[in-house]
């Protein structure tokens, strides 16, 4: 039986900021049409975490029953290491899809019944990530159902339960929070390239080969400052997410000098602790409009 500690680190703390951040953001824009609520504020975040550990959980059982972490190089999981019997960890994923579907619902029927749709789209790209019999993360799509659903979905989803219309803000929001989720994956499977080829794991890291995901880890780090440059014309104080880009330094010197193994790991939680730090700023930001 897993203790505590062991089943809290396999909520893979490190990637919990990608499902703060969106929701944050979201928030911000809503604030800065003056429609923000701090009650659905809060059920977002449920969902997006509920999501985000059901996720990491589901693809501990996932990539444990198939032998794919048998030789990983990261923390150890839960199936794989034997902390947990498979059975466990896969109703800790589905209990945790549960509670982002109650959560769901409640704003489901306090806004529209079409969010329904797209809670059972997030459910199922959470599960199919590693589940079921062609995972689409063994085929170079993570990165591109990241940005979907913890970028655009996530962060304009955010914003529309609160204000009940969608804005062109919101989506244009949600570029940086999905690039930045795609960078803290990239990270991840970057440190993973070796072991997931010999798993035949064809992640975008195992696709493009170790130099070009390093130099693509790094755009997905620093596009989303430019983008919020270009916000500025619109919220001056998006600007304030400069004052986040000296916490770039540090994992952009790693990943570019060639680091590997624990030192990747320690990169990841750079990569968390800037996307956190983005995201207050950005939110802050987005929430504070200056009317002609």
């Amino acid at each position: 039986m897993a203790e505590p500690r062991e089943w809290l680190a396999g909520t893979r703390p490190r990637t919990l900021p990608a499902a703060v951040v969106p929701v944050l953001i979201g928030s911000g824009v809503a604030l800065g049409y003056g429609r923000f609520s701090w009650w659905r504020a809060l059920l977002a975040l449920v969902v997006a975490l509920a999501l985000q550990i059901g996720v990491n959980f589901a693809n501990d059982y996932s990539d444990g029953v198939r032998g794919s972490d048998e030789r990983r190089v990261g923390p150890a999981r839960l199936v794989a290491a034997g902390l947990a019997s498979p059975r466990q960890v896969l109703v800790a994923a589905f209990g945790c899809f549960v509670v982002a579907g109650a959560a769901g619902l409640t704003l489901a029927a306090v806004t529209s019944w079409w969010l329904v749709a797209v809670g059972a789209a997030c459910i199922a790209a959470a599960w199919f990530y590693t589940g079921g019999p062609r995972p689409y993360g063994y085929h170079g799509l993570g990165e591109v159902f990241v940005f979907a659903f913890f970028g655009v979905v996530a962060v304009a989803g955010t914003a529309y339960v609160q204000m009940t219309s969608l804005s062109w803000l919101g989506l244009a929001a949600s570029v940086p929070a999905g690039l930045l989720a795609c960078a803290l994956l990239m990270v991840n499977n970057l440190r993973d390239i070796r072991t997931d080829t010999v798993a035949g794991k064809r992640t975008l890291a195992v696709m493009l080969g170790d130099a070009r995901s390093r130099a693509g880890y790094v755009l997905l780090l620093l596009v989303p400052f430019g983008v919020a440059v270009l916000l500025a014309f619109f919220r001056p104080f998006t600007l304030l997410t400069a004052l986040t880009l000296p916490l770039a330094r540090l994992p952009v010197q790693s990943v570019r000098a060639g680091a590997s193994g624990p030192a990747l790991i320690k990169a990841l939680g750079q990569t968390g602790r800037l996307q956190l730090a983005f995201g207050i700023a950005f939110a802050i930001g987005l929430a504070i409009h200056l009317s002609g």
